[in-house]
C-alpha cells in the first residue's frame, strides 16, 4: 500500500485528506445517501448547489455556471466534452442526443501536443475519435502555440471543439488562455479548460494572472481531490451554459420525480446512483475558507520551488522546467541512470517520486499538492533524491 496521503508523497498530483473532508468524507459513507435526485436526498442537493455556487465563485468562473461532482478529470472532461458535441450540433441543426453520430456533420476537435491522456479518453468514450484529433504544437514547457491555432481554427469549416490546458501534468505550464479563447471566440469554436490542478491556481491572488482569460471559456474540468486535498474521489465539471450542461446529461423515466425547483444531481453528470461527493467539498471549503484554498495553494508552490532549487544544486541533475506551479521536472546529467535513481529512491522511502518521458528523455518528476507537505519533508526528500542521483549515475 502507497502512503498517498503523506506529505513526502510526490509521485503524482494528489492531494491528502483534509481532517474536515476526512471527516465529512466518513459521514457520507454512514448516511449513505444517493446523490442522484433532490428527492432521494435533500441534504446532497442543497449541499451540490451551495458547492457549485462556492467553487466557481472561487475559481473566478461565470457565475451563471452549472457544476456536476463526478469522478475525477476523466469523468469531468467526458461530462463537459460530451456537452461541448451537443451545443457544436445543435448550433448546425443536428440533434446529437435522438440521432447520434451516424451521418452527423464532422466535429474538428483541436487539443494541444501535451495533453492530459484523459483527453483522449473523453474523446474516445464520445465517439468524436483520438487518432482524428488535431494536435496543436506545443512549446518546450508544453504550452500550445495559439498562433498555430488560429491558422488550424481558419482552416477548419465546420463546428469546432478546442481544448486548452491550465496546468501541464509534467512541468505545470498554463496554456496562452487569453489568446486562445479569443481565436475560438472569433471563429466561433468551443473551448474547453483541462484543469484538473492548475485551475485551482484561479484560486490565489498570487497566482491568478496564470489563468487569465480562463473565464472565457464554455467548459472545465477539475478535480477536487487534488488540491482541494478531499478524499478520493471527487472531480467537478463545469460548464457556462446551465441548459446545455442539462440537455447533455438529459435522464427521464416515468418513476423517476424531476425537482420543479431543487437540484437533481444526476442532470450535471452521467451517472444516475451516485455518492454525495458535494459533503467532503463543502467541509473543505467551508474549514478552509477563500484565504484557505489560496494559502494551501500558494504554500505548495513555494515548496515546489524550495526542491526546485535544492534538486538544481545538487550534482548529477538539474531541473529541465519553469517551475510556475507544484511541478518540478528533473533531468539527470546520464538520463539512461534514471530508472535506477528512481528505485533507489523508492526503496529508500523517505519519499515517492515518479518517472516521465519528457521530450523524448526519462526524466524525474515530483508533484506538491499536499495540505501536510513542510519545507522539511522537501528538504529531506531532496536530500535523498540527490543521494540516489549519485550513487546512480557512474
Amino acid at each position: 500500500m502507497a502512503a498517498i496521503p503523506g506529505p513526502r508523497y510526490f509521485g503524482f498530483v494528489m492531494g491528502g485528506g483534509l481532517p474536515a473532508a476526512l471527516a465529512a468524507d466518513w459521514l457520507t459513507a454512514a448516511w449513505d445517501q444517493n446523490a442522484c435526485l433532490e428527492t432521494m436526498s435533500p441534504a446532497a442537493a442543497v449541499v451540490e448547489e451551495t458547492c457549485e455556487r462556492w467553487v466557481v465563485d472561487l475559481l473566478g468562473l461565470p457565475a451563471s455556471a452549472s457544476a456536476g461532482f463526478v469522478t475525477g478529470a476523466t469523468a469531468a472532461n467526458t461530462t463537459c466534452l460530451a456537452a461541448a458535441r451537443h451545443a457544436v450540433l445543435r448550433d448546425v441543426g443536428w440533434d446529437v442526443a435522438d440521432s447520434g453520430l451516424h451521418g452527423a456533420p464532422s466535429v474538428d476537435v483541436l487539443v494541444g501536443a501535451q495533453r492530459h491522456a484523459t483527453i483522449d479518453s473523453a474523446l474516445q468514450l464520445l465517439g468524436l475519435g483520438v487518432a482524428t484529433a488535431r494536435r496543436i504544437p506545443a512549446d518546450g514547457e508544453g504550452r500550445m502555440d495559439a498562433d498555430a491555432l488560429v491558422t488550424a481554427l481558419r482552416e477548419r469549416e465546420g463546428p469546432a471543439i478546442v481544448c486548452a490546458q491550465a496546468g501541464e501534468v509534467n512541468t505545470g505550464a498554463f496554456d496562452p488562455l487569453e489568446a486562445i479563447a479569443a481565436a475560438c471566440a472569433a471563429s466561433g469554436a468551443w473551448l474547453h479548460v483541462d484543469g484538473a490542478f492548475g485551475l485551482w491556481a484561479g484560486a490565489s491572488p498570487r497566482l491568478r494572472h496564470l489563468v487569465g482569460g480562463v473565464e472565457r471559456a464554455q467548459s472545465w474540468a477539475t478535480d477536487a481531490h487534488k488540491w482541494l486535498n478531499v478524499p478520493y474521489d471527487c472531480g467537478v465539471a463545469i460548464v457556462a451554459d446551465r441548459d446545455v450542461h442539462r440537455t447533455a446529461m438529459s435522464l427521464s423515466g416515468a418513476y423517476l420525480p424531476v425537482s420543479a425547483a431543487g437540484r437533481d444531481g444526476t442532470a450535471y453528470v452521467p451517472e444516475a446512483s451516485r455518492r454525495a461527493r458535494a459533503f467532503p467539498v463543502y467541509a473543505a471549503l467551508r474549514s478552509l475558507g477563500r484565504r484557505g484554498v489560496a494559502e494551501l495553494v500558494e504554500r505548495c508552490c513555494d515548496l515546489a520551488r524550495q526542491m526546485a532549487e535544492a534538486l538544481d544544486a545538487a550534482p548529477g541533475m538539474r531541473v529541465i522546467n519553469d517551475v510556475v506551479l507544484n511541478q518540478v521536472l528533473v533531468r539527470l546529467d546520464d538520463p539512461s541512470a534514471t530508472a535506477d535513481a528512481l528505485a533507489a529512491i523508492q526503496t529508500d522511502g523517505t519519499c515517492w517520486v515518479g518517472g516521465t518521458i519528457w521530450n523524448g528523455e526519462p526524466a524525474i518528476r515530483v508533484s506538491i499538492s499536499n495540505w501536510s507537505t513542510t519545507a522539511d519533508d522537501v528538504a529531506s526528500s531532496a536530500a535523498v533524491i540527490a543521494s540516489s542521483v549519485r550513487s546512480a549515475v557512474p
